[in-house]
């Protein structure tokens, strides 16, 4: 009796189990199928009261990287998922989960999306440690089909305005075979789009992205497409560093670079003007200046020639000339002293001093031989005189003729004019082309 009411209670804990789906049978394709399979075209979206099929679509960037401007292109790696609901399935018996884990090998007997990487050059379906792909269906027969890829894809690069470009890289995703009639991507409603926030590249920045449709027009139809845009900005140190500092391997598939090349003109002049200086001088050594004959002073040329004036102004009588002193004739040092004064005295106040000369005969009846006599006299005429004459001017000494350069010297005065002209007009052009260059450039930065 004891053994009996035993087994009893293990059948209802058993009987509960299984009613909570702890013991789950496992699936077959033909579990979820139609009963009639005939009924089911997995070639067909499942098109619901004529509607055309919305797949959901959902993409996580996990690393971009290998931006390679030669061939313009980049590798991501990405979990692609696509969302849809076929009501053509059924449910499993028993479902009491949201959702149950599918073989994702049913997807051969099943409809999928047709959708493939437009700018993809080749894709990488990772294997390690197990294939990197699962298949969801939900309770109200919607599939979930997420996989893992590496892509490397092609991206469209302008580098006009190279190295301040930004670049804008695409994942675009369209429809194969099915037109916008059967079948419309859209991006999940919820999160279509995680991008990790660690993503660092070194030559480019990630400023922004986005997602966008990117539906096209052919000539079989419409086919319904989707994109995500990653906007790429060029980072101006790694550039400096990367074609200042290093060697590049391979330069003739170098993206031209307008200020760099400019750069080098200059660099190219400066060394042009080093041997045009060169070849003006032509090795010739700097001749010594001439040594001019030194100047006459001033005064030598009067000072010799007094003594002749004097010598001939002494030799006869006679008046001597207007305006020069009297010639006085030999007295007793007393009578010359009060002379003296009084030409002093004269002089200070400005009197006009007159003197005449003559020779004094003795009377006839005086006795003794006649000696001549010659008496003089001094006459004072009260009043002012006349401002002395100002001094003559001094003699203007005749400019000496400038000498004539030597060829040496003409050559070298053309290189330091050379010389001279390249100092301002090398910084004067490179600071305007400096200024030009960050002003067109500056909305870039």
């Amino acid at each position: 009796m004891v053994a009996q009411i035993f087994l009893l209670v293990i059948c209802f804990i058993c009987l509960k189990q299984y009613a909570k789906g702890e013991f789950q049978q496992s699936l077959a394709i033909t579990d979820i199928l139609p009963e009639d399979i005939k009924r089911y075209d997995k070639m067909r979206p499942p098109k619901k009261e004529g509607q055309p099929t919305i797949v959901y679509f959902h993409v996580t960037v996990m690393g971009l990287d290998s931006i390679d401007e030669n061939s313009m292109t980049y590798v991501a790696d990405v979990f692609f998922a696509q969302t849809w609901k076929d009501h053509r399935l059924r449910l499993p018996e028993n479902m009491t989960q949201e959702y149950r884990l599918l073989e994702v090998d049913w997807l051969k007997n099943m409809w999928r999306p047709d959708s493939f990487f437009k700018n993809a050059k080749s894709v990488t379906f990772q294997t390690m440690t197990i294939p990197n792909h699962y298949m969801w269906l939900y309770k109200d027969k919607t599939i979930l089909y997420m996989v893992k890829l590496t892509l490397k894809l092609s991206c469209i690069m302008n580098f006009a305005i190279y190295p301040h470009d930004t670049q804008e890289c695409k994942l675009q995703m369209e429809s194969l075979s099915h037109t916008t009639d059967d079948l419309i991507f859209q991006w999940d409603p919820t999160t279509p789009l995680v991008v990790d926030e660690n993503i660092e590249l070194p030559q480019v920045a990630l400023i922004r992205n986005e997602t966008a449709d990117c539906t096209q027009v052919y000539s079989t139809g419409n086919f319904t497409c989707l994109e995500v845009v990653f906007t790429l900005k060029r980072r101006l140190v790694y550039y400096v560093y990367q074609h200042l500092y290093t060697h590049l391997h391979d330069r003739d598939h170098v993206p031209w670079m307008p200020f760099m090349s400019v750069c080098t003109v200059f660099v190219f002049m400066a060394l042009m003007e080093y041997c045009l200086i060169n070849i003006v001088l032509s090795d010739t050594p700097i001749p010594k200046p001439i040594a001019y004959p030194p100047k006459p002073v001033a005064g030598e040329g009067a000072a010799k020639k007094d003594p002749e004036s004097g010598a001939a102004g002494g030799g006869g009588g006679g008046n001597p000339p207007a305006g020069s002193k009297p010639t006085m004739l030999p007295l007793a040092d007393e009578k010359m002293e009060k002379i003296e004064k009084i030409f002093d005295e004269m002089t200070k106040n400005r009197r006009i001093v007159t003197t005449t000369r003559r020779v004094v005969r003795p009377p006839l009846d005086a006795d003794g031989p006649w000696i001549p006599r010659q008496e003089s006299r001094i006459i004072l005429t009260p009043g002012i005189a006349a401002h002395p004459p100002p001094p003559p001017p001094p003699p203007v000494e005749p400019e000496l003729p400038k000498p004539k350069l030597t060829p040496a010297q003409e050559r070298l005065k053309r290189a330091i004019y050379i010389d001279r002209t390249s100092r301002v007009l090398f910084p004067a052009l490179f600071a305007s082309l400096n200024g030009i260059y960050w002003c067109v450039f500056y909305e870039y930065l």
